[in-house]
């Protein structure tokens, strides 16, 4: 099996054109009609995955977040980004990544954050059609029983495994319908208002978009690699229904770059 069947995979369940316009989804480096050894599945690139993908031989990584963001003017020693190209390519490693186009998707990432909650009936809020394809940056859907502010806080601490979630006040309404964005989501919350959700999940919210909302959503913030954290899962399974006998690893390597101390 090449890289390029991989690749092919890959961008068929989430297309390409579902990236938004700043993002660098797909290739990001290596030759595309080498026989894959395997595949490292992870949400970010760095030198230490590089490692772990070499460890584990893997001539392959697929991350969610793109190696490259921007074009590189030097590839050298002097940033993390450049010294990571350098050893991927030294090593003969490809990097594929799926970046927007995945949390757009179908069965994509949020789908996969609703399924770890154990919601109901998801789908798209604020959808898109690109060409023939529904998309959309959230979903929503509803808990199999509703649940106390509190309660429903706990729950998705235990499922993201997440030290702490940054909250909004305590709703005063039991919780039933959820809407999910993934990463950095604030975006979406005045949609997750309109689509009536009880609460929203995101990964990432700026400080002022906390007021205003008392009583009207629960907002629940986790983390941004903690609501992306199960992406590698989606590739995996992606890669083994339509690359069967291709070696898949997701990674061991943490590259959250936040402590919580």
């Amino acid at each position: 099996m090449k890289i390029k069947e991989v690749l092919s995979a890959l961008e068929r369940f989430a297309p390409l054109p579902l990236q938004e316009s700043w993002d660098n989804a797909g290739l990001q480096l290596g030759l595309t009609e080498t026989e894959v050894s395997g595949a490292l599945l992870c949400l970010d690139v760095n030198e230490r995955i590089v490692d772990e993908a070499i460890a584990k031989g893997c001539n392959l990584i697929v991350s969610h977040h793109p190696l490259l963001f921007r074009g590189l003017k030097t590839i050298s020693d002097l940033t993390d980004v450049q010294r990571t190209v350098m050893r991927a390519i030294q090593q003969g490693i490809a990097v594929i990544s799926m970046h927007t186009n995945m949390d757009n998707a179908q069965g994509g990432v949020n789908f996969r954050i609703a399924q770890k909650l154990g919601l109901q009936d998801v789908k798209f809020f604020a959808s898109k059609t690109v060409g023939d394809t529904e998309a959309g940056s959230g979903v929503v859907g509803e808990l199999p029983e509703p649940m106390a502010a509190d309660d429903f806080i706990i729950a998705v601490k235990k499922a993201f495994g997440v030290e702490c979630a940054m909250c909004n006040e305590l709703l005063r309404r039991p919780i039933s319908r959820v809407a999910i964005c993934g990463g950095a989501g604030d975006f979406l919350l005045d949609e997750a208002v309109k689509c009536q959700a009880d609460a929203f999940i995101t990964g990432e919210m700026h400080y002022h978009q906390y007021f205003g909302y008392e009583q009207q959503i629960q907002i629940c913030v986790i983390g941004h690699y903690q609501s992306e954290q199960y992406t590698a899962e989606i590739f995996e399974e992606i890669i083994r229904e339509a690359c069967p006998g291709v070696k898949t690893c997701i990674a061991e390597t943490c590259t959250n770059p936040i402590l919580y101390i």
